[in-house]
């Protein structure tokens, strides 16, 4: 494990090439500032509303690469104080799905950092958001001991068909995907990284019914108090060290875990889904967008009568998808 962990950062500064520097702002970070990374392509009309909730949560400082966009996606990031920006045209497939372009800027810039590692379509929540930012949250887990910091995938959705809600540049996405499958979810233990291996949800009962084991992942760890010696496996699944992966109890208890609320479904997936099917740069040829796109052309509901509708962190506490451990 130690030589892979070494690879994988030989892996990212040899990919770190690829990245042209746009916008940096990276002197203004301060030792004890929360980074967000994140890789993006054709997210302009997501980008209001994500900075947005983020900096109210209590990131400092976005390290964003800009994957080739062309909706005028750079034009709306530049001139921020808290963003640096990095563009390439280089193949997302071949930086493993964006992985080794994150590791990169985050050996650079992100040491000794707590560290949020999201797609421009997920919301963090972890408990106490609502009342306490997001560096209480890491001055327990520094306090703890902690240095990583899990967040399950939760897929939401509207009520109704995709088509029927537009989105609006700069809205919250909850108005619209407020939906979510409180159940259905199956849980195993990847023996290989020790991490573990959660899926289902709508999409697994949507698009993958007769071959669930296919359904994505849902198994994140996106907040992780970060070492230039550190490095993410594959998307923010597992790392390395192997340690890192250990964000629940073996032996009894829970520990302190939160969610990320994952808005793709809205009206411009469908265009999206057609898109990354062309292009091929996703996990299994694309095989899990070449499956959204050939039923999204009939527009299909999500919602069933098994649905919750999402109140607030609480609820998914009470639901099991979350927990606050023993963080009072």
């Amino acid at each position: 494990m130690r030589l892979r962990r070494k690879r994988r950062i030989l892996r990212a500064v040899r990919k770190s090439q690829q990245l042209r520097r746009v916008q940096n702002q990276t002197n203004a970070i301060r030792p004890d500032d929360v980074l967000l990374v994140t890789t993006v392509r054709n997210e302009a009309v997501r980008m209001p509303y994500f900075l947005q909730y983020y900096r109210d949560l209590g990131v400092d400082h976005f390290l964003i690469i800009d994957n080739d966009s062309t909706d005028g996606l750079m034009d709306h990031l530049a001139g921020q104080p808290d963003i640096s920006v990095w563009h390439t045209k280089g193949s997302y497939k071949s930086a493993n799905f964006g992985v080794d372009w994150m590791n990169a800027l985050k050996r650079r810039y992100a040491h000794g950092h707590w560290t949020l590692v999201v797609d421009p379509d997920e919301f963090f929540v972890y408990p106490f958001c609502d009342s306490r930012p997001l560096k209480a949250l890491t001055g327990w887990l520094d306090n703890a001991s902690i240095r990583s910091f899990s967040a399950m995938l939760l897929d939401m959705y509207p009520k109704g068909r995709l088509d029927e809600f537009p989105y609006r540049e700069g809205q919250d996405p909850l108005e619209i995907a407020s939906w979510f499958d409180a159940g259905n979810y199956t849980i195993s233990k990847n023996l290989e990284y020790g991490n573990l291996w959660i899926q289902g949800g709508p999409r697994a009962r949507k698009f993958f019914p007769d071959t669930p084991y296919r359904a994505p992942a849902l198994n994140k760890i996106p907040l992780v108090k970060w070492d230039r010696n550190y490095a993410f496996v594959s998307s923010t699944h597992a790392l390395l060290p192997r340690g890192l992966n250990l964000v629940y109890e073996e032996w009894g208890g829970e520990k302190a875990s939160g969610v990320l609320l994952h808005t793709k479904f809205l009206d411009t997936f469908v265009h999206k889904a057609e898109e990354e099917t062309r292009r091929k740069q996703h996990y299994a040829q694309s095989f899990e967008y070449a499956a959204y796109a050939a039923q999204l052309k009939d527009q299909p509901e999500f919602w069933c009568k098994w649905s919750e509708k999402y109140i607030n962190w609480r609820q998914l506490e009470i639901l099991g998808l979350m927990s606050k451990g023993n963080w009072a």
